[in-house]
């Protein structure tokens, strides 16, 4: 399995810090070269990252958010504002995920179809910043979203995500997903066919359909862009309906757990991943195991 990521200089740095124990002898043109358990990671002095292993995902989901936008060299065209004039006027299926940097909860892919006739229904509800929306107010958007678009939404939970996870890294899942969800929503819209289908831009498109391979491919029309919503409201649709979907998966899991389970993938998930451990539950039912959260919260456990 091989992932190349773009990271900016300061990221390169802090990543050759993070792995200065055990550092071999880097290839030309590299800053550093490390392998930590299965996985060989190279970086170098481009800014490009390289992860080689059979189970790249639990390194490489310590740096993904930390990806620059790409730029016209790295990706093809129609990435990063070359979407053709008049593009925000379209009809559009758009497909943006939720979850991926946080260890607990599932990850959440949602895919819309927002027709130009509703484009200025939907803007009314002032979707148009989606990323700010509080949680009450995604609830209360989602659910007038949900009335009068075509959607579908795949919904991985913990414990069938570590399952998938043992075949799949995280980008493999993620395309996979969404490639199910936009499938979903071309067949409900049929015999309507949409003028683009935009993807919330995750990895260069070359890797997405790499990604695919042996699937039945949405291909037709497809555009990707970093910060979609920004570029269309039914990307912006997408992210409130998946974020929206996600909280009740999350309510769901705070009552099984009996302790609320907080978002991210910081210090107090480690605290709480602790308690869970301390109390016997399976905190693969609770967390995506592949973050290095884990261990962290494995040694608290011990430390008690």
């Amino acid at each position: 399995m091989q992932e190349v990521i773009k990271v900016s200089m300061s990221t390169l740095n802090k990543m050759k810090s993070h792995y200065a124990q055990g550092q071999q002898v880097p290839p030309p043109g590299a800053a550093f070269h490390v392998k930590i358990g299965g996985t060989i990671i190279t970086g170098y002095n481009s800014g490009k990252v390289m992860f080689q292993g059979t189970n790249i995902g639990s390194e490489l989901s310590k740096w993904s958010d930390q990806q620059p936008s790409a730029t016209k060299k790295d990706f093809p065209k129609a990435v990063n504002n070359s979407l053709p004039a008049g593009f925000d006027t379209w009809s559009v299926i758009g497909s943006d995920e939720v979850g991926t940097g946080s260890y607990f909860g599932p990850l959440t892919v949602a895919s819309v179809f927002v027709a130009k006739e509703n484009l200025a229904t939907v803007r009314k509800l002032g979707i148009q910043d989606s990323k700010k929306l509080t949680d009450p107010e995604i609830v209360k958007m989602a659910k007038q979203l949900i009335q009068f678009l075509p959607y579908h939404v795949v919904n991985i939970m913990p414990a069938k995500y570590n399952e998938m996870l043992t075949k799949y890294n995280q980008g493999q899942l993620k395309a996979l997903c969404h490639n199910l969800a936009l499938t979903q929503v071309l067949q409900k819209i049929k015999p309507i066919k949409p003028d683009a289908i935009l993807i919330d831009q995750f990895v260069a498109p070359s890797t997405y359909y790499r990604y695919l391979k042996g699937q039945q491919i949405v291909r037709e029309n497809v555009y990707f862009q970093t910060k979609g919503e920004q570029a269309h409201l039914a990307v912006a649709a997408a992210s409130v309906i998946a974020r929206y979907i996600s909280l009740e998966a999350m309510d769901d899991l705070t009552a099984s757990a009996g302790i609320t389970l907080p978002i991210g993938a910081g210090n107090a998930v480690d605290q709480i991943a602790a308690k869970l451990i301390r109390q016997g539950k399976p905190l693969g039912d609770f967390a995506k195991l592949h973050f290095a959260n884990t261990q962290k919260a494995q040694a608290i456990a011990d430390q008690d």
